[in-house]
């Protein structure tokens, strides 16, 4: 097999600079990552589909219009990789579930159209979990993602696919989504940038939702000036989406590299309990250290309420998604059952009813259309999907709205209240992102409660509403990435990459490449 091209080695940064002085062409960088996917995609499974003839072609419109003197977007002529929950009426969008195998959108979601304005090359669609449920991506309908550091684990989920595919070299920069950590924990698990916006600060328009209070769309990439990069050509206001905020977006790439100084970072003593991994609590120490030798102060705070996070966020979650996956029902959107399969099942099941003059069965036999609903989600859904869905509609059930809904709504007040309490005392939260490193596939596929604990860090920005990233901070005995997390207040997400730069730029972990 020809070797790879050198050019996949660089930061998104870097390349836009060889783009822009003209050392290399967008048709030459895209093919170098086409044949890392060739390379490498069969053993990691991050792409759904690689879209090389697009992105060639809108490669080679970026290079004519550059050598014309033309005036070009942001990321001209870099390649970027978009989570399959995207709307792009140029591909199928599937959110990696048989709901949706086929759907093709009728329009582009903010995002894309915003990449696409940008003059990025759109390399192709990374597989998630289904609808992005789950924290492995074990949940896709159509193939498992694993870990480019080892083979056997998983990557995180549910932007598991947008996290390898950065990890492996198969794309500088990509596009994920966080409902509960879906960026940040992925991120860390695969030794790579991932950062979660303010919470309205990135257009959810063309997103297909999932938990609609807690969706966000955001940047992973190999460096935090990447993830700068991309985060200011996504963000900003949108009419489209009424939960967007009406705020200005610094360019986050050009003050980056500016200190903080007088730096106070939050030590949650709730973040070092019974159950966190001894190295990664070892390397998380570490990076509080070096944020000391850099002039910052390191003060304990308190969140009291953190523990409920977990449980607070799957109630709402669940209940959000079963009213949003609720249009899924073959006949508005999405798969519909084999009619004629379904009409000779009825027919054969009220037969044998008639023929044992079994009354009571009669009365209780599907509809036709009822039938038709059935068969079309039972077909079209996956297990995590239908028991987010069950435990959703059960919670906002008449009698249970009170005792849990509602009440989970409460506590969320509460933790937004603990975050406002802290941030009146350090600028920067800091703690792990995961209790531990990269899990073997199909170790939690049985217990999903396990698997729920997985986001026991991350879950508390998405109540929060606050931005969040992960950065590399170290390795476990195995050869594992750690990732450290840090949180900041509502649309602070220039100080919270400030701060991920500072240390960045003490350590090299984020250097680090997976033997592929």
């Amino acid at each position: 097999m020809p070797s790879l091209s050198p050019l996949i080695e660089n930061s998104a940064t870097e390349q836009l600079k060889q783009l822009e002085q003209g050392d290399i062409t967008a048709a030459e960088l895209t093919q170098a990552y086409l044949d890392a996917i060739t390379a490498r995609d069969s053993k990691v499974g991050a792409y759904l589909r690689e879209e090389g003839e697009r992105a060639l072609g809108q490669a080679a419109s970026v290079d004519e219009r550059r050598s014309k003197g033309e005036s070009l977007g942001k990321l001209a002529g870099l390649p970027v990789a978009v989570k399959d929950v995207l709307c792009d009426k140029s591909t199928l969008t599937t959110c990696a579930s048989k709901m949706l195998e086929n759907f093709r959108p009728p329009y582009d979601s903010t995002v894309v159209e915003r990449l696409k304005a940008a003059d990025a090359v759109l390399i192709g669609r990374t597989n998630m979990d289904e609808f992005a449920m789950g924290g492995s991506t074990e949940n896709s309908a159509f193939q498992i993602t694993r870990n480019p550091w080892d083979l056997e684990r998983s990557p995180g989920g549910s932007s598991g696919g947008a996290a390898a595919c950065v990890a492996a070299g198969m794309a500088p920069l990509s596009i994920g989504t966080d409902t509960g950590g879906s960026i940040r924990q992925p991120a860390g698990l695969c030794g790579v940038v991932g950062l979660k916006p303010t919470y309205g600060r990135v257009s959810r328009y063309g997103l297909v939702a999932f938990a609609s209070s807690l969706d966000q769309v955001g940047p992973l990439s190999r460096t935090t000036q990447d993830a700068a990069l991309l985060l200011e050509t996504i963000a900003g206001h949108d009419p489209r989406d009424s939960t967007s905020l009406d705020q200005p977006v610094p360019e986050y790439s050009k003050t980056i590299s500016e200190p903080l100084k007088g730096l106070r970072i939050g030590l949650v003593k709730e973040h070092f309990a019974e159950g966190l991994d001894r190295e990664v609590e070892s390397a998380v120490r570490e990076a509080f250290r070096i944020y000391e030798s850099l002039g910052a102060t390191v003060k304990e705070v308190s969140l009291p309420h953190s523990k409920h996070a977990v449980a607070t966020y799957y109630v709402i979650a669940p209940c959000e998604a079963s009213s949003n996956l609720a249009r899924y029902d073959g006949v508005h959107y999405g798969h519909r059952t084999d009619e004629v399969a379904m009409l000779a099942e009825l027919a054969a099941e009220r037969k044998s009813l008639e023929a044992a003059k079994d009354e009571i069965g009669l009365t209780r036999l599907d509809s036709t259309l009822v039938r038709m609903y059935r068969r079309s989600r039972s077909e079209g859904f996956g297990p995590e999907v239908k028991r987010r869905i069950m435990l959703g509609t059960y919670a906002l059930s008449a009698g249970y709205y009170d005792a849990y809904y509602l009440k989970a709504l409460k506590v969320r007040r509460l933790i937004r209240q603990d975050f406002d309490n802290a941030f009146g005392e350090v600028d920067l939260i800091a703690g792990p992102v995961t209790a531990q490193t990269a899990f073997k596939l199909g170790e939690m596929v049985e217990d999903p409660l396990s698997m729920y604990l997985v986001d026991l860090y991350t879950v508390s920005a998405n109540l929060a509403g606050i931005p969040g990233i992960s950065v590399p901070c170290g390795f476990d005995k195995a050869g594992l990435p750690i990732g450290l997390q840090l949180l900041a207040p509502p649309l602070e997400e220039e100080r919270l990459l400030r701060g991920a730069h500072m240390f960045e730029q003490a350590t090299n972990w984020h250097q680090r490449r997976p033997e592929m």
